[in-house]
């Protein structure tokens, strides 16, 4: 009963495969089930904060904050990766809020207002984002933030477009992008 009791612990330890680690811009479609993408060179801590800008009247605050060892699950595909999670609060004029994300939780499978980045280009000076859209994924895009200084960021969000019917979206549903569809937004540091 002893011998069986060791083989069995050997063999769960040569079963165990260590996570293999790669870079964060490794494309996750080309490594292993549960690799995890790594920020090795800290590309994503500049980018960490609290944002503000404005745009056509309505204040937008982004809380950029850093989610290490985040898990993934997109279609076959699962993969860890670390990643820089945008969150907002969009106010008009008059400080009503239009549209608030920043105390929704996300789970792995959801993309409905997420923004989550990519990764880093121009030596961790520029960074790329996927954001999921709105309702019936309305808005789903690329959102690219450059680092113009310890204290600006630039923004850019190129939406994409999607073809609504009431089969995919029923009738009455707020289907309002919020976030500023502009180039070269800039927002400051608090």
């Amino acid at each position: 009963m002893r011998n069986w009791g060791i083989c069995l612990g050997i063999l769960a330890v040569f079963s165990c495969k260590a996570q293999q680690v790669y870079p964060l811009k490794t494309d996750h479609t080309e490594v292993a089930q549960n690799s995890y993408l790594k920020d090795v060179n800290n590309e994503l801590d500049s980018f960490i904060g609290t944002w503000q800008g404005n745009f056509n009247g309505n204040s937008i605050t982004l809380f950029v904050t850093k989610e290490i060892h985040r898990f993934f699950n997109e279609n076959q595909y699962k993969y860890y990766k670390d990643i820089l999670s945008i969150k907002y609060v969009i106010k008009n004029s008059s400080g009503v809020v239009l549209q608030n994300t920043q105390n929704m939780v996300f789970p792995a499978e959801q993309l409905k207002h997420t923004i989550y980045s990519q990764w880093a280009e121009d030596s961790g000076n520029s960074l790329l984002f996927y954001y999921g859209g709105t309702n019936c994924s309305v808005g789903w895009g690329k959102i690219i933030l450059k680092k113009l200084s310890s204290t600006q960021i630039s923004w850019e969000y190129r939406p994409n477009d999607i073809i609504l019917d009431d089969s995919k979206c029923p009738p009455g549903t707020d289907i309002n992008i919020y976030l500023p569809e502009t180039k070269d937004l800039i927002f400051t540091k608090q």
